[in-house]
C-alpha cells in the first residue's frame, strides 16, 4: 500500500463546501436514530478499506481511499431534501472539491468511480469491491440501540466485531 502524508485529504476536510455539506448532514440527521453519516463513519470506511487491501496484498493509494471515503456520503443532505440518490449527489459535490484540492483528472476519475459505486453490491476483490465491503463493515450493528428498528436484513447486519 502506497503511503502518503494525506495533505490533499486534509484540504478536502478544510474545504468550505465540504464543511458546509457536513453541517447540512448534521442538521438533517440530528434526530436520526439509525447510523449517521459522520466523520467517524467516513474514516472507518477509509481504514477498513486499507485493511482489506493490505490483507489481500493490493497495492492501492491511501490518499485515493481516504479522499473517496471522506466524500462518499457528502451528498446525503440532498438525498434527504431533494430525493437525489446520495452517491450521485456526492459525486457531483466531490468533482469541484477534488479539483480545488489538487487531484489530477485520472485520480478524480478513480475517486468519483468509488463514490458512485459504493452502494452497488459486488463480490469483486478490487478496490471497488473492497470499498463497498468497507462501507458495510463500518457499521456496528451489534451495539446499535436502534438495531431492532433497522430495515437492514438480519443477515446483512454486523453481529460481531470484524474490523
Amino acid at each position: 500500500m502506497r503511503g502518503t502524508r494525506l495533505e490533499r485529504v486534509d484540504r478536502i476536510w478544510n474545504h468550505p463546501e465540504y464543511q458546509r455539506c457536513l453541517e447540512e448532514i448534521r442538521i438533517c440527521e440530528k434526530d436520526r436514530i439509525f447510523c449517521r453519516h459522520t466523520p467517524e463513519h467516513f474514516l472507518d470506511v477509509a481504514r477498513i478499506t486499507c485493511l482489506l487491501a493490505w490483507e489481500r496484498g493490493l497495492d492501492v493509494d491511501r490518499e485515493t481511499i481516504y479522499a473517496a471515503a471522506l466524500l462518499h456520503d457528502i451528498g446525503r443532505h440532498l438525498q434527504y431534501r431533494e430525493r437525489i440518490p446520495h452517491e450521485q449527489a456526492s459525486a457531483r459535490i466531490a468533482e469541484g472539491i477534488l479539483a480545488d484540492c489538487g487531484f489530477a483528472e485520472e485520480e478524480q476519475a478513480e475517486i468519483l468511480h468509488l463514490i458512485r459505486s459504493h452502494r452497488t453490491k459486488t463480490n469483486r476483490e478490487d478496490l471497488t469491491g473492497l470499498f463497498y465491503q468497507a462501507d458495510k463493515l463500518s457499521r456496528s450493528c451489534f451495539s446499535c440501540p436502534a438495531r431492532d428498528l433497522c430495515d437492514w436484513p438480519e443477515e446483512k447486519k454486523n453481529q460481531k466485531i470484524t474490523y
